[in-house]
Order: C-alpha cells, then sequence, then structure tokens
C-alpha cells in the first residue's frame, strides 16, 4: 500500500515521479504564476460583468464577494482534511491520497507541485460556477470572484510558507501553523490561508508551536 501522509519521512530536496506517461508526469507540475493568474484575473472578469450585466446593488456585490471569500476558507480546510487526508483504507484510496497530496508531505519543498494542475483546476471552477449559477442566478457573478479569490489567495499563502523564510511579523503564524502539520502533527492544522475553521473544529494542534518556530 502506498504511503500516506501519516508516515512519509519529509524530503527537503527533488521532485517525485508519479506517472510513467512523461505527458501525465509534465502536466502534474506547475508553476505557482499560472493558476494565480488565472483565477485572479477570470474573478476580475467575472466582478467586472456583476457591476456592469446584472442588476445587483453594489453593496450586494460587495457583500457577495466577502462571503465568497469566507464559504472558500471553509472549503480550503473541509477539502484539507476529509479529501487530501482521506484514511487510505483500501489500496485504491491510498493511491489516490498519495497522488492528490501525500506526495506534497514527502516533498513539502518541491515548488512545482503546491498548486493544482490548471487544466484541473479551470474543469473544477467551471463546474463549481455553473453549481453556484443554478443555485444562486446571477448573484453568483459577484459570490465566484470571492470564492476563486480567495483560492488564488490560499494558493499564494501555500506557496510562499513553503519557499520563503517567514516574515517577522503577525503572518509569521501561518508559516509555524503549516509547519506544525507537516513536521508535528499531520491531522491538525488543516488551514493554511486561515486557522478559522480550526478553532472551530477544534482541530488546532495543542503542542508548544514555540519548539517548530524556533526551527523556522
Amino acid at each position: 500500500m502506498e504511503a500516506t501522509h501519516s508516515n512519509l519521512k519529509p524530503k527537503h530536496k527533488g521532485s517525485k515521479q508519479l506517472f510513467d506517461n512523461p505527458i501525465l508526469e509534465y502536466l502534474s507540475h506547475t508553476h505557482i504564476a499560472i493558476p494565480v493568474t488565472m483565477f485572479f484575473v477570470s474573478g476580475a472578469v467575472l466582478g467586472y460583468y456583476a457591476f456592469t450585466h446584472t442588476n445587483l446593488e453594489s453593496w450586494v456585490i460587495g457583500s457577495l464577494f466577502i462571503s465568497g471569500t469566507l464559504i472558500f476558507t471553509f472549503v480550503e480546510y473541509w477539502v484539507h482534511r476529509s479529501v487530501y487526508h482521506i484514511e487510505p483504507t483500501t489500496e485504491a484510496r491510498a493511491k489516490f491520497q498519495y497522488v492528490a497530496h501525500g506526495v506534497h508531505h514527502e516533498y513539502p519543498k518541491d515548488k512545482t507541485r503546491l498548486a493544482m494542475p490548471p487544466i484541473i483546476a479551470a474543469v473544477a471552477a467551471i463546474t463549481l460556477f455553473s453549481i453556484f449559477f443554478v443555485l444562486m442566478g446571477e448573484s453568483a457573478y459577484a459570490f465566484f470572484p470571492g470564492f476563486i479569490w480567495g483560492y488564488a489567495a490560499y494558493l499564494l499563502v501555500h506557496y510562499a510558507v513553503h519557499a520563503y523564510n517567514p516574515p517577522k511579523n503577525f503572518m509569521k503564524q501561518l508559516w509555524i501553523n503549516h509547519a506544525v502539520h507537516h513536521y508535528k502533527h499531520g491531522n491538525a492544522v488543516f488551514g493554511v490561508s486561515s486557522p478559522l475553521w480550526d478553532y472551530v473544529f477544534g482541530t488546532m494542534a495543542t503542542m508548544d508551536k514555540a519548539k517548530v518556530a524556533e526551527n523556522l
């Protein structure tokens, strides 16, 4: 059975070949600028459409945008906890978990696997927008930009905490939280861009984070 996040020893250099097919292997890597640009631009276009081609008032658009961002933080937490850290009770689940996320725990410094491949991300985004549009109508043009800008912001935070040293300000806590998740307690601190839902659902690690901070 494939190794999982709970028993992987992190490697700080190199990458891992996931697929024998060279095309699939190539597509499993991405530069962080591609999805970040893709979603910031898409969100801006949809937001502009909300202002210029819908009957929504400005304060409603702003409220929906903020709501979309907040909902994304929950989705980020839930997917990380329930999907990426799915229990590998079968061979198929173990392989899915490793390809989707376990390889990132094994090679946390691999900058090319810190984001979902753009093709998969685009399909997921179009699917989600379609669902939101069916549920919300034209409000989706204001809500979804907040959601995908939340995702783009998450990608930037996730990239930064793995690629750069922590800043000497309040943002350092995000580096500490994610270091706890990777190197001390793989079943805690699932939020990357925000610890909000870890506090809500009781998954914030209880160990002394200062010891982790000393190693950053």
